[in-house]
């Protein structure tokens, strides 16, 4: 974008005096909801106001399609019978004349002793179906008992910036009784004897429950005897390989109630998710009732997909490139913030939305200096007063607009927001209409744009958009009988007390055989009353919550010797080899050192125009075979295997252009994965009867792998990352033409498995993405894969299309 392309100055522009920006606003006012005096909404948002609004007076090569998610009336119920006086008034006070239906509806399930997921949109006051029963729970049992010390609660929440939120909004109801704190990796010592003394309703995460909660819970025991509700926040984030150790850690949480004599009742707040019951109860192994219908109000939304032109410049094998998602986000982001509108960006990198942050600043600079400082992005990885800062500044106003990672997809309360640019598919549906649903939470109308990334899940989607909005959201997945999750959960909960034959089903139907594994390799030990750690070391760190093993490496300011953040360990080769580069809060900074020993990172501030990205080569080996499938001589197959991958080297790419600007060589250790995989076999003849000539093959493999690959998100909540895969035109145990795509976590994460179930669904969309790409030998949008070893040579688009029309011929 230039500085034309920068609608309106300080004064406001005549020519956005839309519905949508109404012409009499103050120059420095946002965009909020509100009523004119006749009583109409004061944003409206239309195909009409769209498309000034994006930067340009016609509508645009861009805009594929829009699509208007029409305004919702709000049904409101009865406050329960059952409801304190002093509760009820409480939330009158704060506005809450009386509640939604769906909120009684399910706090009265969850008050009755049913296990309860309310699995709504964003902005439907989730937090009040379970904060009702919960602290009339706290505020009736504490009159009640002889020591005024009652009922107690634990909140558990997948990031701390969502548990002070939810502190914040307990402390305002100012009830009676109810002593609420965050008890997490920065509370204090002192604080944290008077929580396990005097709290009674607890605000944590995973990650606390598990280092510090379980293992000390002597300590505890006053507040798990009295422990009544357990909420499990943003239940639909605990998925893959997180939501297999989440699982695990909550059927420990109720065996520790259960040996304390309680049996809480367990309230899950989901984003709208397919088989929601069946997904909490699996989470938390006990049967759950599901709360899906929402009755809160809701504004209209428009939503616009949006797919960057193909330019002139030439990737990898000539292939054309499309303009980059970030440079076309960024340049959307200052044309909203032009206008003072209040907008967030999603993208899923870190990198991602510091470089849009950066952008976009640099862009706002230009044209309207008075808006410097009022963008910045938000991620993991920063310092807990860094991200709090970052929060309140988004919810005042004082940042117009923010890049964030999918750390702001989650329930915080950032009401006020005009609209959402999404760059590159998130990952699933439910994510998606979670980020969407940032914009318009206080009710207002909303505008949300979908930014395609070179992916072809995102050309699939951007030509398809009824696979976004007229087909069903995603299940959850995880499989919690992953061994290489479960096998160090039973040893945690051995640790915390000696396991008991009937505690063994508690934990699923393979637990029995994996604990006799455990015996013979010393882990436990096996008496007549049951199963013992006899370790001197804490069993709990054996098991990584968030990561497959390594633990979270430091990143350190060589000059400075500052903590900048962590990184997982299995990042570290992708993310921080030597001379990689690395963004923090607008800051670029080269790798010096890996210190893979230490655990740590050395970099160094640094302004290159590039960007790295790390280059693998991949080796696949069958370890046993589950299940398998005939589609006529085609043979699909699930099961174990074993994939060896080695970081050989990185590329340099310019970050506007993304032309590669040079490759060097790496020499660092290969790592083994043993996990799941599908496969696919076709016998050569097949393949060369349908019309792929044999010099083709090779080509016509690769290129479905990558496609495939790229569209597994498409029936299973998966990223392109959790994900690889390998393709060959004879592997060595298959004796045939091969095709694998594997889960990227120790054990598998369920999502291949999930790709196998729909198989045919999943394969007939990479057909159709493929096909819908206008470039004629294949590029990023269609068949070349960002994470490609051997630089996405050889590649056939054409052979694609034939193979994948030859293996779904037989399919049922």
């Amino acid at each position: 974008m230039d500085a034309a392309g920068c609608h309106g100055d300080s004064g406001g522009s005549a020519e956005l005096s839309s519905p949508l920006f109404p012409g009499d606003r103050p120059a420095d006012a946002p965009a909020t909801a509100g009523t004119t005096p006749g009583g109409a909404s004061a944003f409206q948002v239309s195909h009409g106001s769209l498309i000034p609004l994006l930067g340009s007076g016609t509508a645009p090569e861009q805009l594929l399609h829009t699509q208007v998610l029409p305004a919702r009336d709000a049904v409101p119920g009865p406050w329960p019978e059952w409801a304190d006086s002093r509760v009820v008034a409480a939330y009158q006070r704060l506005g809450v004349d009386r509640p939604w239906l769906h909120q009684v509806q399910a706090a009265v399930s969850a008050h009755g002793g049913e296990h309860v997921v309310i699995a709504t949109g964003t902005a439907s006051g989730k937090s009040l179906a379970y904060q009702l029963p919960a602290l009339n729970r706290i505020v009736t049992s504490a009159e009640a008992a002889p020591n005024g010390d009652g009922a107690t609660v634990l909140y558990l929440s997948p990031t701390k910036a969502l548990a002070a939120d939810q502190l914040a909004a307990v402390a305002a109801l100012g009830l009676p009784h109810v002593r609420a704190a965050t008890y997490d990796g920065d509370t204090e010592q002192g604080e944290r004897r008077w929580l396990r003394d005097h709290g009674n309703f607890l605000l944590s995460n995973p990650d606390m429950l598990h280092y510090g909660i379980l293992p000390n819970h002597a300590w505890w025991s006053r507040f798990f005897k009295r422990l009544a509700f357990v909420v499990v926040d943003e239940a639909h984030s605990y998925r893959g390989v997180f939501g297999s150790h989440v699982a695990n850690l909550l059927r420990r949480l109720r065996r520790v109630c259960a040996h304390y004599g309680s049996a809480p009742v367990f309230i899950g707040a989901s984003a709208t998710s397919a088989e929601p019951a069946d997904s909490f109860g699996r989470l938390i192994g006990d049967r759950a009732t599901a709360v899906t219908t929402d009755f809160s109000p809701h504004g209209q939304t428009t939503v616009a997909l949006w797919e960057p032109p193909l330019t002139d410049a030439r990737g990898e094998n000539g292939a054309p490139r499309r303009r980059t998602s970030i440079a076309e986000t960024s340049d959307l982001i200052a044309n909203l913030v032009c206008e003072r509108v209040r907008t967030i960006g999603f993208i899923k990198s870190r990198r991602g939305a510091e470089t849009i942050a950066s952008i976009t600043q640099s862009m706002l600079d230009e044209v309207h200096p008075e808006l410097r400082g009022r963008v910045a992005a938000y991620r993991s990885g920063y310092l807990p007063e860094e991200r709090r800062e970052l929060e309140r500044q988004l919810r005042s106003g004082e940042l117009l607009a923010i890049a964030s990672t999918p750390a702001l997809e989650l329930g915080i309360d950032v009401s006020g927001l005009d609209a959402v640019v999404v760059a590159g598919w998130p990952g699933t549906r439910a994510s998606f209409y979670q980020q969407i649903g940032r914009a318009g939470r206080a009710g207002q109308d909303a505008l949300a744009v979908f930014v395609a990334s070179d992916d072809p899940l995102d050309t699939y989607l951007a030509h398809h958009p009824e696979a976004i909005f007229e087909t069903p959201v995603e299940a959850t997945v995880f499989d919690p009988a992953n061994p290489y999750v479960l096998g160090p959960h039973l040893c945690a909960a051995a640790a915390e007390h000696p396991l008991r034959r009937e505690d063994v089903d508690l934990f699923g139907p393979t637990a029995g055989e994996l604990l006799d594994r455990l015996v013979e390799r010393g882990y436990l030990r096996r008496r007549p009353s049951g199963w013992y750690w006899t370790h001197p070391e804490s069993a709990a760190a054996m098991v990584n919550l968030r990561a497959d093993g390594g633990g979270p490496v430091s990143l350190i300011d060589a000059d400075s010797g500052t903590l900048l953040g962590t990184m997982d360990s299995p990042q570290t080769h992708y993310q921080a080899h030597p001379d990689a580069v690395y963004v923090h809060q607008g800051q670029t900074y080269l790798v010096e050192e890996l210190n893979e020993q230490d655990h740590c990172v050395l970099v160094r501030r640094a302004n290159p125009n590039y960007y790295t990205q790390a280059r693998d080569i991949t080796s696949v080996e069958v370890l046993e075979v589950e299940t398998s499938v005939e589609w006529g001589d085609v043979r699909m197959h699930y099961g174990d295997v074993r994939v060896t991958t080695q970081v050989v080297g990185f590329q340099r790419k310019s970050i506007s252009s993304n032309e590669i600007l040079g490759e060097e060589p790496l020499d660092l250790e290969p790592r083994d994965l043993n996990t799941k995989a599908v496969w696919f076999t076709i016998p050569e003849a097949a393949m060369v009867s349908a019309g792929v000539a044999p010099d083709e093959i090779p080509g016509a493999l690769h290129a479905a792998e990558h496609a495939a690959i790229g569209l597994l998100p498409l029936v299973a909540t998966s990223d392109r990352w959790d994900i690889g895969g390998v393709s060959t035109a004879m592997h060595a145990d298959t004796e045939s033409p091969a095709i694998f795509v594997y889960d990227g976590h120790p054990g598998g994460a369920g999502f291949v498995e999930r790709g196998f179930q729909r198989a045919r669904t999943w394969l007939a969309a990479t057909l159709d993405a493929i096909e819908a790409c206008e470039c004629e030998w294949g590029c990023p949008s269609c068949v070349q894969s960002p994470k490609c070893g051997n630089k996405n040579n050889p590649l056939s688009k054409a052979g694609a299309t034939t193979l994948l029309r030859r293996l779904l011929r037989d399919s049922h």
